[in-house]
């Protein structure tokens, strides 16, 4: 299991070689990733790529994927490759949507068309202020109080 994602991640089940991977007929959000130095650093990964579907079976996994041309540029070695997915609980296909939209927004991946920004802007929200807004400590002197 590796976890993607801000914050405490998601769950996905991997990082598994794509060349030896049979994908299962599931729903997911799925991730490729290298090992930019496999030799040195065997357990540190990086993604390239996000995306979800409602049959993983039907997405031309392992090397029919309308991306993996890419995928093999950047990695230099098909087998260096591997993939992680995480089947959402009870997700419909907005929350995949919206899982892989946050992970691209994280990882920036080359392979992916698609960008993101993780960052909120007033415009979307509005801005406001309420006494819990503001900061954590006060300008006052403890040593001086009685």
């Amino acid at each position: 299991m590796i976890r993607l994602g801000s914050l405490a991640g998601y769950p996905f089940e991997g990082p598994r070689v794509l060349g030896g991977w049979t994908p299962p007929n599931t729903a997911a959000v799925y991730a490729i990733l290298l090992r930019p130095e496999p030799e040195t650093k065997p357990q540190q990964f990086a993604v390239i790529s996000v995306g979800h579907c409602d049959d993983l079976s039907r997405e031309g996994f392992p090397f029919k994927h309308q991306r993996a041309a890419c995928w093999i540029e950047r990695a230099s070695d098909r087998w260096n490759l591997h993939i992680c997915t995480y089947e959402v609980p009870g997700g419909l296909p907005s929350h995949r949507e919206q899982i892989a939209h946050e992970l691209m927004a994280v990882y920036k991946p080359g392979c992916n068309p698609e960008k993101y920004d993780k960052a909120w802007k007033d415009e979307w929200i509005g801005a406001y202020t309420a006494p819990t807004t503001g900061p954590l400590t006060t300008d006052r002197d403890p040593s001086a109080e009685p």
